[in-house]
């Protein structure tokens, strides 16, 4: 058996990590356009950043393999959707949207059709899925302001409960190492 001891202020990153999660989970609710104009800029920061490390890291394999250019342009790309992120935010976040959509199509009809080639009786699970993929998908591109910010209510919500059950463990976690 292996005893693990646990930090006395372990409880206090719970606690921490709920308060920021339920403090989020107010703020989807409250404002979704805000929360959505967040997650838009925090994508920017994201990949304006990866664009950037992508390129100095192009640069110093550019002597050593040919591959070089390829890891270039992805980091100029990543530049420039960086940048498009803080200038077009909603036409950003529409974009992301599509794509989302369009993978969930391609997604769900591969998988009912893998699933049909394989014909076993037991594939009726990756059908089902393949074919609310496919659903999902199209109501996302048939409607997507309304599923953006559904989507974005439903993460606000998550946050909220998921904060709530991160500070209930936290006061939990405190009571044991104080027991």
């Amino acid at each position: 058996m292996v005893i693990v001891e646990t930090p006395r202020q372990y409880w206090v990153m719970i606690l921490i990590r709920g308060i920021i999660a339920l403090l989020f989970g107010i703020m989807a609710l409250i404002s979704v356009e805000f929360t959505l104009l967040f997650l838009v800029y925090l994508f920017g920061i994201y990949v304006l950043f990866d664009g950037i490390l992508a390129i100095a890291v192009s640069l110093q394999e550019r002597k050593s393999t040919r591959a070089w250019l390829i890891v270039f342009l992805i980091g100029i790309v990543g530049v420039i959707v960086g940048f498009l992120s803080f200038i077009h935010p909603g036409n950003v976040a529409l974009l992301i949207f599509y794509l989302v959509a369009l993978w969930l199509i391609i997604a769900g009809f591969f998988s009912v059709i893998s699933a049909l080639l394989r014909a076993r009786g037991t594939e009726w699970l990756s059908i089902v899925g393949g074919i609310l993929s496919i659903i999902v998908g199209i109501v996302f591109l048939l409607h997507p302001s309304s599923s953006i910010l559904s989507i974005v209510w439903l993460l606000g919500v998550f946050a909220l409960i998921y904060g709530i059950i991160q500070i209930i463990k936290a006061f939990q976690v405190k009571a044991l190492l104080e027991a």
